[in-house]
This record gives structure tokens, C-alpha cells and sequence, in this order.
């Protein structure tokens, strides 16, 4: 029987990677996301499976411990807030270039700069577009509450495994900060994993295997084109077969709002307050912010009911390129939101649509 408990949404995030069999974790306090280590201390895990806790000197530390955790075929991850993640962009790039899989979450709070310990989701070029320098991405996966980053966890280790990329959970802060009830299931079948034959495991003559070398650093020109060649068509086989979304309401919609995270919950409150007045609102919710569900938004945006979409952000305006470009000048994209931390209400969403309809 499944076990359901009230809890925040950062203790839920080091729960669950516990119960995902993480081998290690690595991090740095800051708010708002501090209860995930305070968790794992408290859960002390390395008396039950092994797993390894430790607090890094720095953000930096931390995400070049993971590096190292997975280059050894161990499963890694860590967690930190907007200024943290940004530190930890050279560590990113290197461990995708190293094609190396692990877990980064993001516990969104307001920018740049140091700004605010309130939510945001003004991370989501730095998550989706690669902070780092390089042609790479990360697989996102966007999590709108507690019970789906729970539900996201063990797909976020697998997608790592089996892509051999970092993936990272972009959660909002209300999603770290809130308490809802969770519901526990018994661990779930896997996808079929591949072999760790690259991890670097240790090697003698007797060894019968080749070297393993994790390395990042290609001199020769062809080579690194060879890297990128490789990463490139993994990419688009990862857009091809993962991109995940939730449509709510769109079938036969006037207009399609777009929103992830804890914004799209308000947007099903406000879509419900234009059913009251007879307008019929759809929502396009992107499970993954990358790879971005072009087509699942092109299809619901090709009906003919549907006059224009509508981006809702905690930001100036971020994912909004996104639908933009998957829109492509077929329709309005116009945007609603405020930078920084401002969190709008069902109400305030509700009147903007109104009044956007009679423009």
C-alpha cells in the first residue's frame, strides 16, 4: 500500500533520491532550498544504503564532486538556488562534455544578481538554453507540485543513465517551500539501463576491458568534432522521443495559455474563472522545458477555435521565446507576468485573459 505523508516540497526532493537509490550527494546551502541537505543529515542514509552526504566548501565543490561521483559510474546529484546554479555552469558544460549523467536541481528564487529568496522562474534561459559555453543541454524536467517532482525523480536519474547527459528538476521555490501531501509508491520498474563500461572503476593488466578515461578535452579539431557530432544526434533523439507535456482544456479553446511550474496550477484556477463567463481557456503545461513540446503546442495551437496563446511567467518573459518560436508568427503569443518575484493570482490572470480577448 502506498505510503502518503504532508511534507515540503525540498524534503520531499531528498526523500525521494534516496528512495531512487542516489549513491551520492554533494551541496551548499542557500535559500530556498536548504531543507533538501537539512533532510538528508536528518535521514542520516548512509546508515541505510550507503549513500554518501557531505556538505561542499562552495557551490563549485559541490558540482566538481559530482563530477568526479560520476565519472566513477556512481549516481550523483546535487541541489542549489538561482546564484548557486549559475556558479556551478562551468562544472555543467563539463560534465556534459564528459558525457556524464547526474541530477541538478534548481530551486528557483528571484534575479539577477543576489535578488531575492522569493520564487521565480527567471532561471529558465539558464536551465533550457545551457549556462555554460558549448553546444550542449540539459534535459529539464518542470515539476507544477510536490507529488510530480516525487513522481519526476526516478525518471530524472534514468534519463541520465540512459543518455548519459546531467538532467536537472527546475522547481519554483513555492514547490520547495510548500507542504502538500505526497504519496510514496513502492519503486517502480526502471527503463532498461545501459552498462557503465566508461565509468572509470579502476584498471589493471588483467582487467579485461580497455582504459577508461572521462575527459572533456579534445586538441585535435576532428575529435571534438567528433564529440559534437555525437552529442548533437543524441539530442535530437532525445527531442524526438522525450519531450513531455500536460494540454488541459484545449480542445476546442478560444485561447491556449501557456505555463509551467506552480503558475500553471493557478492558471487551471483562473481558467476556471473564464468557464464562469462563458470563455473557453485551454492550458499548455511543458513537463519538459527541454526538450521544449514543440509539437504537442503546435497541434493544440493549429485548431481553428484557437485566436492567440498567452505566456505566464514569474519572470520578464523567458519560456515566452519558446512558444514564440514553436508558434511561429501563425498566430498572437502575447505575455503576462512581472520580473522578479511577483506571483500572480488566478484573478489577475482571469482579467488579463478577459480583457485580452476584447483587445
Amino acid at each position: 500500500m502506498a505510503e502518503v505523508k504532508l511534507m515540503k516540497g525540498n524534503e520531499v526532493l531528498a526523500e525521494a533520491a534516496i528512495r531512487c537509490g542516489c549513491d551520492a550527494y554533494y551541496g551548499y546551502p542557500i535559500t530556498p532550498q536548504s531543507e533538501v541537505m537539512e533532510t538528508l543529515m536528518l535521514r542520516k542514509p548512509w546508515e541505510e544504503t550507503g549513500m554518501v552526504v557531505l556538505q561542499a566548501e562552495s557551490e563549485l565543490a559541490s558540482i566538481n564532486m559530482v563530477y568526479g561521483a560520476a565519472a566513477c559510474g556512481k549516481k550523483a546529484m546535487t541541489s542549489s538556488s538561482s546564484p548557486g546554479i549559475s556558479l556551478m555552469q562551468e562544472g555543467l558544460t563539463y560534465l556534459a562534455g564528459a558525457e556524464l549523467p547526474c541530477l541538478v536541481i534548481d530551486v528557483v528564487r528571484g534575479g539577477p544578481g543576489l535578488g531575492t529568496i522569493q520564487p521565480a522562474q527567471s532561471d529558465y534561459f539558464q536551465a533550457t538554453k545551457g549556462g555554460g559555453h558549448g553546444d550542449y543541454h540539459l534535459i529539464v524536467l518542470a515539476p507544477a507540485s510536490v507529488q510530480e517532482t516525487v513522481d519526476l525523480m526516478q525518471d530524472a536519474f534514468d534519463l541520465a543513465d540512459i543518455y548519459r547527459t546531467p538532467v536537472m528538476i527546475l522547481a519554483d521555490g513555492i514547490i520547495g517551500q510548500i507542504m502538500e501531501p505526497v504519496e510514496f509508491h513502492e519503486k517502480k520498474e526502471t527503463r532498461e539501463l545501459p552498462a557503465k563500461d566508461w565509468a572509470a572503476t579502476g584498471w589493471s593488466p588483467a582487467s579485461n576491458r580497455p582504459r577508461a578515461i572521462v575527459n572533456s578535452l579534445y586538441i585535435e579539431v576532428e575529435e571534438l568534432q567528433e564529440l559534437n557530432d555525437r552529442l548533437q544526434a543524441r539530442y535530437q533523439h532525445i527531442r524526438e522521443n522525450e519531450s513531455r507535456a500536460e494540454l488541459y482544456n484545449t480542445e476546442g479553446a478560444e485561447i491556449i495559455v501557456c505555463a509551467y511550474g506552480t503558475v500553471a496550477r493557478i492558471c487551471k484556477a483562473a481558467i476556471g474563472l473564464c468557464a464562469k463567463q462563458g470563455v473557453k481557456v485551454g492550458l499548455f503545461r511543458p513537463i519538459t522545458a527541454w526538450p521544449f513540446p514543440e509539437k504537442q503546442l503546435a497541434k493544440a495551437m493549429a485548431q481553428d477555435s484557437v485566436k492567440k496563446a498567452i505566456a505566464v511567467e514569474i519572470s520578464a518573459g523567458q519560456m515566452l521565446e519558446d512558444v514564440k518560436l514553436t508558434v511561429n508568427g501563425t498566430k498572437p503569443v502575447e505575455f503576462y507576468g512581472k520580473p522578479g518575484s511577483y506571483t500572480p493570482t488566478a484573478e489577475e490572470i482571469a482579467e488579463y485573459i478577459m480583457k485580452s480577448r476584447e483587445a
